[in-house]
This record gives C-alpha cells, structure tokens and sequence, in this order.
C-alpha cells in the first residue's frame, strides 16, 4: 500500500524547486534518459542519511527514488533480487578535473590553470570542458553519477567551477546539473605564491596573498554598490542613469558576496584556514568547502560551528611543505564534531575511479582510531556530505523519497576492495551494467581503438 502511496504523490514530489539560482548564460540542457519502473529487492541498503537496512526494497519511478524500506512489494513490475550485494546513493566526487585536464594527458589537453594573473575569476571552467574524456566513463564504472568540476590552483581565485550529471553528451551543456549553483575555486598558501612569485609579482608571499584577496573583495563590494546605485537611480526616475560597465571578474565575485555561488578553497595549513575564515566574516561571504585542508583535523571543531565543509584526501601528504603534517585519521576526526561535513574527494583522474576505496580507508584510519565509524556513516563522505557541498543535497546524495534516483547496486560491501558497481542509475535510468557491454559507455575518441589489445 505505501508503494501506491508514494508513486501517487510522485508528481507532487517531482514539482519540488531545484535552485534559487539565476539563470546564467550557459544553461543546462541536461534532459534525463528514458527509465522504467525498477524495484530492488534483498539488499542491504545504506540511504547515505545514516541509515542502513538489510533485505530491504528500493523502489524507482520516472527517475525519481518512490519508496527505500520494508513492506508489502508490487510484482507487476521489472524486479532485480539484490540478495547479498548492496545499495547506495550514486557517489558525488566534489573536486575533479575531468574534462579539463583531460585524457590522454597531452599539452593540448591543459586547460584547467589559466595561470597568467593571480585573479581570473572572470573564467569558467565548463568552457574548457573535452565531453569526450574517457574519463568519465572510467568513473561512472566506479560509481561515480555528479562531479564537480574546477579550475586548477595555480592562481588566488582560479575561477567558476560546475557540476555535472556523469552521462554521456555532446556538449557541456547536457551534462550540466540542472539549477546546481556554481561555485568558485580559491587557493591559499604555497601555490598561488610560488607561481607569480616566480614571476617577480605580487603574490609572492603568504601576506600577498592576502593582500591580493582583499584587494579583490573591495573591488567586487564597490561593484556591488555601484550597480545599486544605478537601479535606485532608474527606480527615483532621475533622468538617464548610465549602468555601469559590465565585468566578467566582478561579476562573480559579487555573485559570491550574495550568496549565489559558492567557494571552494584549495587550503592545507589550519593557520591560513582560520585566517580565510576570518576574512569571509571581514567581507561578508560563507567558505562552503575547504578542499584538500592536510591540517584540517587540528580545526574540525571550527569548521563545524561554521558551518564549512572539508573535502579531503585518505590518505596524500607529505609532498611539500604544507602538506607535511598530515594524519591518515583526518576524515574521520573532522567527522566527529556535531554538525561536520567531511567528504571524501578524489582530484585525480584515477582515484575519482575508486572512490569508495578511498572512502574504506578513511573509515579503517578512524576505526584503528577508536572512533567507531560504520559503513552507514562513512557512505555520507561520498555522496550526502558530498551533495551539501554542492548546494544539491536536496534532490540528490540520498536515497529518499522524491529524490533523483542516482543509484548504484554494488556487488558486495562497497567499502570492500573488492566490490565493484554492477549496475549504474542516472535519474532512473540504467547507464552502467557491469555485465553488459552496450551499457558500458565508450567516448568518441575511443571508437575505433583497439582497447586492451596486446600485440
């Protein structure tokens, strides 16, 4: 009866607002693959809220998740019996370059750094994305269903970053998340200042860099004001008010001062991420994600009382200066507080492959840590925590009622080295089978190629 229920309420649910955003010049046309009424039965389910619910039943219907639990099942519908594998949300890995730092790995694939200014916050990353990256499909293998985007971190402000539904498309712009907010990639500490330092420019210290983000927020506050001005000018009707000039830089930066885009801080030392902290409050804007942040786990408390997620490694350290104090226990510690948001990210075209490794190690560290953390909580660092980070966690990350049905049916434990994603589902619809090579995606650049062969 609840099954009748929740899919009579279906329409109801799929009116639900995406995003308060403002339409941008570059809009998503993102349309779901057709999908059919699907009904998983026998698994253990981990809803990626917390919870974990063996032999239960998810029910999929016109790309939306109608029912996760335990009750009286339909039978006039396609069924998969799921007996000994499990169910998650679809993974969501917030800091990749896929598309831009594309394979093969070739000079004239370099386009995620545009490295010559310290602010280039009048870019956009979805205009270097290649669609054609093999890439993709590699992670849709893992699991992977949203990605973000983002600039690389050569520069103080690097840039917009974008989320994207991992399917196949022939632009950018049907892969783009429907009303997702953009976000706009930061960096502090050692590269930014080596890159123009090298250059004999400012930044070429960490108080330069300071200096130059400042320098950028007044500039972005004054364009906010000035614009202000003009509407109350046309609003008073005193005569022909000139509009100022627009500016692509400005403009984003004002757009994070109001809150419709979202920053995403490249930081590793906890010094600097408390020095940002405090500079967003100078200047009015919300950190939504420090990305990287080796140190984090000297701060988690901080970031939970403000509200910040840390999007971390497992287990990378120890590559340059700032990278050396790192613990293999730092997710699971920026976990603990009350409130946290940790996440687990990739930011390599390998390891977005694996996330759910990556996770299981983070979970093992916090574990030989006396931190007891289970497997229906360590899901939400790959797709909840994931999905808060991206401003999208109303309508995916979970596996709940009204929700897009981004679903993966693992073949065991997903925190197992051992498990692999059998079956893939992009808003209802089956883009991955695992045992069925016409579901198994193929980039354009790879028709034609002997893949695998040995000579």
């Amino acid at each position: 009866m609840r099954y009748k229920i929740l899919l009579a309420l279906l329409p109801v649910l799929m009116t639900l607002p995406i995003s308060n955003v403002r339409a941008d010049a570059y809009p998503s046309t993102y349309a779901p693959l057709p999908s059919e009424t699907v009904l998983i039965t026998n698994a253990t389910i981990l809803t990626g809220t917390g919870e974990r619910l063996e032999n239960a039943s998810l029910l999929i219907a016109d790309g939306k998740i109608v029912f996760v639990g335990q009750g009286e099942a339909p039978t006039d519908i396609n069924t998969i019996d799921a007996g000994g594998r499990w169910v998650t949300p679809g993974l969501i890995d917030v800091h990749s370059h896929l598309g831009v730092y594309a394979s093969p790995g070739v000079k004239a694939h370099s386009d995620g750094n545009e490295m010559t200014n310290p602010t280039t916050a009048n870019v956009w990353a979805e205009h270097s994305i290649w669609p054609q990256d093999p890439g993709f499909s590699r992670a849709l293998a893992g699991g992977v269903t949203s990605l973000q985007l983002l600039p690389g971190s050569g520069n103080l402000i690097g840039g917009r970053g974008v989320t994207l539904k991992n399917v196949y498309s022939n632009s950018y712009q049907g892969m783009k998340f429907p009303g997702a907010p953009y976000g706009l990639k930061m960096a502090c500490g050692e590269n930014p200042k080596r890159v123009y330092g090298e250059r004999k420019q400012l930044p070429s210290t960490r108080m330069g860099n300071m200096a130059a983000y400042r320098a950028q927020w007044i500039d972005a506050q004054q364009y906010i004001d000035d614009w202000a001005d003009y509407e109350q000018k046309l609003a008073d009707k005193e005569g022909a008010a000139k509009a100022p000039k627009r500016d692509l830089r400005l403009e984003t930066l004002a757009g994070v001062l109001n809150g419709e885009i979202i920053v995403h801080m490249h930081c590793y030392r906890a010094d600097e991420m408390m020095t940002i902290l405090d500079m967003a409050d100078e200047f009015g804007y919300k950190v939504g994600t420090f990305h990287h942040g080796v140190e984090a786990y000297k701060i988690a408390d901080e970031l939970a009382d403000n509200g910040v997620c840390g999007a971390l490694w497992a287990d990378w350290w120890g590559f340059k200066m700032e990278a050396y104090d790192g613990i293999q226990e730092n997710i699971a510690i920026v976990d603990r507080p009350e409130g946290s948001c940790a996440i687990v990210h990739s930011d390599d075209g390998e390891g977005i492959q694996r996330l759910n490794q990556e996770a299981a190690k983070a979970m093992s560290s916090g574990n030989r840590a006396g931190l007891d953390i289970p497997p229906e909580r360590a899901i939400g660092w790959i797709t909840l925590n994931a999905a808060r980070s991206l401003g999208i966690d109303n309508h995916t990350g979970s596996l709940e009622a009204g929700k897009m049905a981004d679903v993966v049916i693992w073949s065991g434990n997903p925190f197992s080295v051992y498990a692999k994603a059998d079956h893939v589902y992009i808003d209802g619809a089956l883009v991955y089978d695992r045992q069925n090579p016409a579901l198994q995606p193929v980039s354009d650049f790879e028709l034609g190629q002997l893949l695998g062969v040995s000579k």
